[in-house]
């Protein structure tokens, strides 16, 4: 049996792109060690009068990779490997197969059919993996530049329309959803029916997968779900943020200044639990936390439409990581069809199109999924700390410091109960944490400016083809803010960089 004819590509090493930061880590978090044959050989296997495999394109996303394989006789399908650090493979791939044939079995929404798939790693082929039918249609991605603004708007209203069914269903509980037979023990399983079961969160904020990141289970146990409750799930949160914070003994390198100690992270920790789950209580918070399913990953990319009428979805893909959430969990999540985007001559202006399609967006969203809708319209403040509470340690201790800050000044206005369990700063604190909160802004915002110039990810990825300039950039442009800072003789005591020292505790990227 002929496997594949002329076969170049390395199925087990990431090479998609580079990182301007851990770029060894990144690669190495992205290696799959399986038996690409093997794969080969059961892709054939699936499809009935092929004998080899005629063609074979590599995709790969942050969290995936994808085979396409396209056989002797033309039929195309495809196979997902995940990588580890999406959340442990073995969860992560049974909890996507059963996701997908949940949806399939209770909705409408076209998702392409499962033809065979494996969470067992000591498979033929060594992997956790799944294959599937490829999707019906062409991307929206290819056909979004070319469709009318009507189109747009039709195409963003069908979308709705399909989601709508994922979201009106009912949950019993927050966490990801299982086959009812996966091995874990009942108090890890919530029954939907007898094939489907509600599991442990399989995401990767409650595992230790994370590149350059750690969990520790010094001050507290894991605790991924599944949660009952709002409160139960609110206590996973900040479980996660806890298990994230080193022993007090650790010796901690490379810290910007604001990051703050352990000690610091884990009382301000406290008092974030005691804020959330006070906030967790109020009853207009309670009723847009209703555990809801949606698209982990909504965008045009993972979207496919009739080749004839782009107004048509053929197909949503990609449901990795796809889990039960509080439905405002959601709601500040705005999919790339629906960005504004500036207008190409007219300064301080807005594309029109782009703006159409943002309207519709909202309206269809209120009108389609008012479960998503409405804690879009309500005031943010009350949903914000439930965002940053578990990622104190990898955005510094500053930033979720803030957030408690603002929610403790506005605790009346918002209608809070009772008074805010976060103690108002004295004075003195309040100015150490503007200055220190100044210098956030300051590193946060030159990561945005420097992946905007350098073309980048906000996490410093690079395609191959730019990969050499693109470090020379970086190094260029750091070269350039230094010099700019060090030209100020006398710098204002607020101004949050002030040496060379500054600069580089603050750059986003290596040098």
């Amino acid at each position: 049996m002929k496997l594949l004819e002329a076969n170049h590509l390395d199925p087990h090493t990431y090479t998609s792109g580079r990182w301007l930061r851990h770029n060894n880590l990144e690669i190495d978090s992205r290696y799959i060690t399986f038996d690409f044959d093997a794969l080969c050989r059961r892709v054939i296997e699936l499809c009935p009068g092929a004998t080899s495999i005629a063609k074979c394109d590599k995709k790969e996303g942050g969290f995936i990779r994808v085979f396409l394989f396209t056989t002797n006789n033309a039929e195309t399908v495809v196979a997902r490997l995940p990588f580890a650090l999406a959340g442990p493979p073995c969860l992560a791939t049974n909890s996507e197969v059963a996701t997908v044939k949940y949806l399939q079995t209770n909705t409408n929404i076209p998702i392409p059919k499962i033809l065979d798939w494996s969470d067992d790693p000591s498979n033929a082929i060594g992997s956790e993996y799944i294959v599937m039918e490829h999707a019906v249609g062409t991307q929206l991605h290819q056909k979004w530049p070319t469709m009318a603004i009507d189109q747009q708007i039709s195409c963003i209203d069908a979308i709705y329309r399909k989601l709508k069914e994922v979201v009106d269903i009912k949950f019993p509980a927050y966490g990801s959803v299982y086959f009812a037979d996966i091995s874990l023990d009942s108090a890890s399983k919530r029954p939907l029916n007898k094939n489907f079961s509600i599991g442990p969160h399989c995401g990767s904020r409650y595992w230790n997968c994370n590149v350059g990141e750690s969990i520790y289970y010094y001050n507290t146990k894991p605790n991924r779900g599944p949660w009952d409750d709002l409160t139960a799930y609110c206590n996973g949160l900040m479980d996660a943020g806890v298990s994230r914070v080193p022993p007090v003994d650790s010796p901690l390198h490379n810290l910007p200044r604001y990051h703050g100690s352990v000690e610091t992270h884990l009382r301000l920790l406290e008092f974030g639990r005691a804020v959330i789950n006070n906030m967790s209580n109020d009853q207009r918070v309670r009723d847009t936390a209703t555990p809801t399913l949606f698209h982990p990953d909504l965008h045009k990319r993972n979207i496919f439409v009739s080749d004839d009428d782009p107004t048509v979805i053929t197909g949503i893909i990609d449901w990795q990581s796809a889990s039960i959430e509080p439905a405002f969990w959601y709601a500040d999540e705005v999919p790339d069809f629906a960005t504004t985007l500036p207008h190409p001559s007219l300064e301080n202006q807005l594309e029109p199109n782009s703006e159409r399609c943002a309207k519709a967006f909202e309206v269809c969203t209120q009108f389609h999924v008012p479960k998503l809708g409405s804690p879009r319209v309500m005031d943010d403040a009350l949903f914000r700390p439930f965002r940053y509470c578990y990622r104190t340690w990898k955005d510094g201790v500053v930033a979720f410091r803030h957030e408690l800050i603002k929610t403790s000044e506005r605790w009346k206005e918002l209608g809070l109960m009772g008074s805010c369990p976060y103690p108002a700063p004295t004075p003195e604190e309040l100015a150490v944490h503007q200055k220190e909160y100044k210098y956030f802004e300051a590193a946060h915002d030159l990561r945005n400016n420097l992946a905007g110039l350098l073309n980048t990810a906000s996490d410093g990825w690079v395609p191959p083809e730019d990969w050499e300039a693109t470090k020379l950039a970086n190094r260029e442009l750091f070269e350039v803010m230094l010099q700019t800072v060090l030209s100020i003789k006398n710098p204002d005591d607020d101004e949050p960089i002030k040496d060379e020292g500054d600069v580089r505790e603050i750059w986003p990227f290596d040098l």
